[in-house]
């Protein structure tokens, strides 16, 4: 009979980190600006990658890298807002004192938002799990008593778990249609949420003299907008709740 250890299969080799993955240069778009790469390979977190036009950038899109979807709900967030000017993300690391480790350590801020009066707020993204630990808080003091005037004038904390799966879903939709112009479609559709009477999504579009889907379209971008509001924490659909925003 053969020992235990003669037909024992050997444990693999543990694999090398393999270097985050660089986006190819596309034509009239420009290259991601960060100070770090977060495209690496993940079993847990989600990376997003896309492509965004802002102000900052004279309207040329720009590749932007986000280190997980709750990062990447942020920004369509702040997208939504006219008054932002620009978007950063994976900004310089700034140095800060740790008082637990008693030495300089570096933070990366995860974004940094640009308004169109010169106001800049960076923003710290963590899940509900970590905030809720005494050392993060500890950590998020450190930092943001380190943050260089230069660098930012106020930096927030945003919980990431605010941001759940139905509202990340409507925020790239959101995003997506924001992109289409159809001024005279969201004009008939405000006209009318500003006149009528109505409920759900699809009797306001029912009070408006255009094809369903172009109020549909007209509607989810004044929800953007804030014109209109819904349960973000819901799928925007014909069913939803709708009503003008106080």
């Amino acid at each position: 009979m053969s020992k235990y250890e003669d037909w024992e299969p050997e444990e693999p080799e543990t694999k090398k980190k393999l270097p985050a993955l660089v986006v190819d240069p596309i034509h009239g778009v420009r290259p991601f600006a960060g100070a770090r790469n977060p495209m690496t390979r993940s079993d847990t977190a989600k990376r997003v990658s896309m492509v965004i036009a802002t102000p900052m950038t004279n309207g040329v899109p720009q590749v932007y890298h986000f280190d997980g979807e709750g990062e990447y709900a942020i920004a369509l967030d702040a997208l939504r807002s006219p008054e932002l000017f620009g978007l950063e993300v994976q900004l310089a690391p700034i140095t800060y004192y740790c008082r637990k480790s008693r030495k300089e350590r570096r933070h990366y801020f995860d974004l940094r938002l640009t308004f169109h009066d010169g106001y800049r707020r960076a923003v710290f993204a963590r899940n509900g799990a970590s905030l809720a630990k005494p050392e993060t808080l500890d950590e998020i003091d450190d930092i943001f008593s380190c943050i260089p005037k230069e660098f930012a004038d106020e930096a927030v904390v945003v919980n990431v778990d605010d941001y759940t799966r139905a509202y990340r879903d409507n925020l790239r939709r959101i995003w997506e249609l924001l992109q289409v112009d159809d001024d005279e479609a969201d004009r008939i559709v405000e006209t009318a949420a500003r006149s009528t009477n109505y409920w759900y999504l699809s009797d306001l579009i029912a009070n408006c003299d255009l094809v369903e889907w172009r109020a549909y379209q007209a509607a989810v971008r004044l929800i953007g907008r804030n014109v209109l509001w819904t349960d973000m924490h819901g799928v925007i659909d014909y069913p939803s709740r709708v009503m003008l925003n106080s």
